[in-house]
């Protein structure tokens, strides 16, 4: 049997869904924490199989399809399951609602990338990725969720509220930045994203991921607010064309 290089990143995708297997493993056990930091380094391998494809030069249709499917896992079923398991089993009817929301959103968001994805490049994500929605969750319940107490005081209530509003973001039109390649190309294309990017880790590697939480907030509220300024300065556009518009109308009739 003969080993290609394709065999390289499709082994960190693996590595990615197996991460997810073993969250879901860890979770039904009541061990929290252990299956929040599964999902962490699931979408740790994520990120590597997609620099291994580049470096290798393998990427393929396949490799996106395996993806898609071990991130459903990592990224969908494992935070759905985990936050069911943390607290919101304790809702009822709506706690199995909410906690459906990241796996159902998730696959929603996964789908709508693959039938837009044109090659095997892009320079941002339309809705917010689904690995930063799963490690958001999860960087909240490493900050709040204590074995043996679960979560305490305003974070009980905040959690649905939080997994239904990523969630929602993941389907949106809200504009989020890839990570820029690791090379001299890349750098000098996005200076700012890769210096951005570089801050957040070295935020979370020297904090012991204390502040990954905060981190990933900042990152998700930058988006919407880049959105959100956008929008309105295209409708100030807008506006300012109809005038111009009706004055040549106005000057032609006469």
């Amino acid at each position: 049997m003969k080993i290609t290089r394709a065999v390289v990143p499709s082994l960190f995708t693996v590595l990615n869904a197996f991460c997810g297997f073993l969250s879901l493993l860890y979770a039904s056990g009541g061990k929290i924490e252990m299956a929040a930091w599964f999902i962490v380094l699931a979408a740790i391998f994520d990120s590597l199989d997609g620099m291994m494809a580049r470096i290798t030069r393998s990427s393929s249709q396949f490799g996106v399809e395996l993806d898609s499917l071990s991130d459903v896992v990592s990224f969908g079923a494992a935070p759905s399951f985990l936050v069911y398991q943390a607290h919101l089993s304790t809702l009822d009817n709506i706690g199995v609602m909410v906690s459906s929301m990241p796996l159902v959103f998730g696959a929603i968001r996964l789908a709508r990338f693959n039938v837009q994805l044109v090659g095997f490049e892009k320079e941002y994500f339309k809705g917010l990725p689904i690995p930063a929605a799963a490690i958001t969750i999860c960087a909240f319940l490493l900050e709040h969720y204590t074995e043996g107490y679960g979560l305490h005081g305003w974070s009980r209530d905040v959690l649905a509220w939080l997994v239904g509003g990523i969630s929602l973001l993941m389907v949106s039109r809200v504009r989020y930045d890839t990570m820029p390649k690791l090379s001299r190309k890349g750098i000098r294309a996005h200076p700012l994203r890769m210096g951005m990017f570089a801050l957040a880790a070295a935020v979370i590697l020297f904090s012991k991921g204390r502040f990954m939480f905060e981190v990933m907030i900042a990152f998700i509220l930058f988006g919407i607010v880049r959105s959100v300024y956008e929008w309105l300065r295209a409708a100030i556009t807008h506006v300012e064309k109809e005038p111009e518009e009706e004055n040549e109308v106005s000057s032609i009739d006469i």
